[in-house]
């Protein structure tokens, strides 16, 4: 859609002379409503004289009317007698006026901290500014660092509304995207997961084990820890030694003879009586 020449300047004559609502103008002047909201608020586009479109010929005054009337109406810019070249886009950095340059580091300060998706690349492009600048600020190494405050660009007329929103909805799809095609390739792989489902595992705490298996645990472990003893051949066979004729160790058991006190000390009586009559 074809825009007025001056569009912040037409913007600021049809809020201070009609009655037009913010989503009017922005529409025919190619704003944003919240940009128009800023121009009303004298926070955007300070300083700027207003250009009527109708002594310029841009815009009838019977549709300013029925736009009043109607806040559904949609104005229609003028078609010009004459041909008006476009405004070819740049590549690079835009240029900005003097009187704006030092306001760059607190708007590249609000676009770092509110939007980090968004590439310096792109923060270069919509301000104007360089990519060490943003770095520099981005590592709290500016010179300035100390005092910037966080302001919007669009506030600070270094961009529009429309620049602002262009940029973030393209950053938040790009990172969209490549969210996405690293979830496929870890799904693909079949042993990596993302680090948000990772880090959420490992904050939960482990389930509590119950008292059957972590007695069945122990004894597993004990079992590895300590030899099973050999069964004795007499209780595990009784069947077979029944009939059986007795073995050596058994017969040494029965020959073997079982001693008491009374008869220990009498043996040693008797050792002793024998060796007073060798002395005698």
């Amino acid at each position: 859609m074809a825009q007025p020449l001056m569009p912040k300047a037409t913007a600021v004559w049809l809020i201070d002379n009609t009655s037009l609502t913010f989503e009017q103008i922005g529409d025919f002047c190619g704003l944003h409503s919240l940009e128009v909201k800023g121009i009303a608020d004298g926070d955007v586009a300070q300083g700027i004289k207003g250009l009527d479109p109708i002594t310029t010929g841009q815009l009838p005054r019977d549709q300013i009317d029925a736009g009043q009337q109607d806040p559904t109406f949609k104005l229609t810019l003028i078609k010009p007698t004459h041909d008006v070249p476009q405004r070819k886009s740049r590549r690079g950095p835009r240029y900005t006026p003097l009187s704006r340059r030092q306001d760059r580091p607190d708007a590249i300060y609000w676009m770092v901290r509110n939007h980090p998706e968004v590439s310096d690349a792109q923060i270069a492009k919509l301000i104007g500014t360089t990519k060490p600048t943003i770095q520099s600020i981005r590592d709290r190494t500016h010179w300035n660092s100390a005092n910037l405050q966080p302001v919007d660009p669009v506030t600070l007329g270094l961009s529009t509304q429309i620049e602002l929103d262009e940029v973030v909805r393209k950053a938040a799809e790009k990172k969209a995207r490549v969210e996405a095609q690293a979830r496929k390739k870890a799904e693909k792989a079949g042993t990596l997961r993302p680090p948000e489902e990772t880090l959420a595992d490992s904050d939960t705490p482990p389930e509590p084990e119950s008292a059957e298996a972590e007695s069945a645990r122990v004894d597993q472990a004990a079992s590895t820890l300590i030899p099973a003893q050999p069964a004795d051949p007499v209780d595990s066979a009784p069947e077979e030694t029944i009939g059986a004729p007795p073995s050596s160790d058994q017969a040494a058991k029965k020959s073997d003879p079982k001693y008491d006190a009374d008869s220990v000390f009498a043996g040693l009586n008797k050792l002793m009586d024998d060796a007073k009559k060798d002395e005698t």
